[in-house]
């Protein structure tokens, strides 16, 4: 006779958001630009449900800065580079976390990071977008 003793296996299904974005972008001064940013979770995903965060590192050494928000509805930014520039373009029940720039600046060359949440989903990576704006000259 052979016995088998078999143990309880707990297992416990963690939800996962994943993010897509592409990796370079690139914009003329004075333009407007839209930061696609796109997820997908093992939730499902309602306009209360889910956060968004968008933030920026710049290419010379300092510290992050907020770009844009949303929680239920969009918080554009109140102060700093990106106040009356970073607008909600995105549609929550499509997927859809982008943003848009507009009229492009010089000093908005650097990384883009794009965060997603959908209680209860809250594991996953963030999707990192590099902008490179540049200035466009016409000779006559």
């Amino acid at each position: 006779h052979w016995a088998y003793w078999s143990r309880p296996v707990w297992i416990q299904h963690v939800g996962c958001i994943e993010i897509v974005t592409p990796a370079e972008m690139e914009a003329v001064n004075g333009t407007d630009v839209k930061l696609k940013c796109t997820f997908s979770s093992t939730s499902p995903v309602s306009l209360q449900s889910v956060t968004v965060s968008w933030n920026f590192r710049p290419l010379v050494p300092g510290p992050e800065e907020s770009v844009f928000y949303y929680d239920t509805e969009p918080f554009p930014p109140q102060q700093g580079r990106f106040k009356s520039r970073a607008v909600w373009s995105g549609d929550i029940l499509r997927k859809d976390a982008s943003i848009t720039l507009q009229d492009v600046l010089p000093t908005f060359n650097g990384t883009y990071i794009c965060k997603v949440h959908n209680k209860p989903d809250v594991h996953g990576s963030s999707g990192e977008i590099s902008l490179r704006a540049y200035l466009l000259l016409y000779c006559k």
